[in-house]
């Protein structure tokens, strides 16, 4: 079982040291919600903790060093351990390092973060502002929309989803269902937010 070695408000502390933009710290709450949503869905209940830090986490260096995305992570994370560093990093393969996503939850995270992005985008779009009432089939149209956020790579979702043996329309769905399960949490969180 993978533990993490530091706790959730240490996490959370690490986090804001380095990212203080709204933006980020709204992405990281979110990726760390559906991370833990995953754990518990696809049997890692009693990994749950480790899963969503690893969420909370993962875009720890992003903020200050984009250039250097994943490549300085492990520099701010001697704290945590070198598996969840790996776990952490391993987001970035193909993109900015060589590090593969091989346990079931890198290749959850690889999968979902940039997912998490699109839906997010495509969520301030509705009328809601949420994903509560957002469906597979509207997520379809904006994912086959190449200009709609562009920056939300469409490869990396489907390499994710391949990685997982996933069809994109599972990914699509699950991704949000665990959007879900965190965003009121991560609106209540975000509405006091001081950075």
């Amino acid at each position: 079982m993978r533990e993490s070695k530091i706790t959730r408000d240490e996490a959370f502390e690490l986090l804001k040291k380095y990212n203080k933009d709204p933006f980020h710290i709204r992405h990281a709450l979110t990726v760390e919600g559906v991370m833990r949503w995953y754990a518990k869905e696809l049997g890692y209940a009693d990994e749950e903790e480790y899963w969503g830090i690893v969420g909370l986490l993962h875009d720890i260096d992003f903020e200050l060093y984009p250039e250097e995305h994943c490549k300085k992570a492990p520099e701010l994370l001697k704290a945590v351990g070198d598996d969840m560093i790996y776990s952490i990093c391993s987001h970035g393969y193909g993109i900015c390092v060589d590090i593969e996503p091989v346990h079931e939850m890198e290749k959850v995270l690889f999968a979902a973060d940039e997912l998490t992005g699109l839906i997010w985008s495509a969520a301030l779009m509705r009328p809601s502002k949420s994903v509560m009432d957002m469906e597979v089939s509207s997520l379809k149209k904006k994912f086959k929309d190449k200009k709609f956020a562009a920056g939300c790579s469409r490869d990396v979702i489907r390499t994710g989803a391949e990685k997982l043996g996933w069809e994109l329309e599972k990914l699509f769905e699950q991704t949000i269902l665990a959007m879900r399960s965190c965003e009121s949490d991560v609106n209540s969180f975000m509405e006091t937010y001081q950075a």
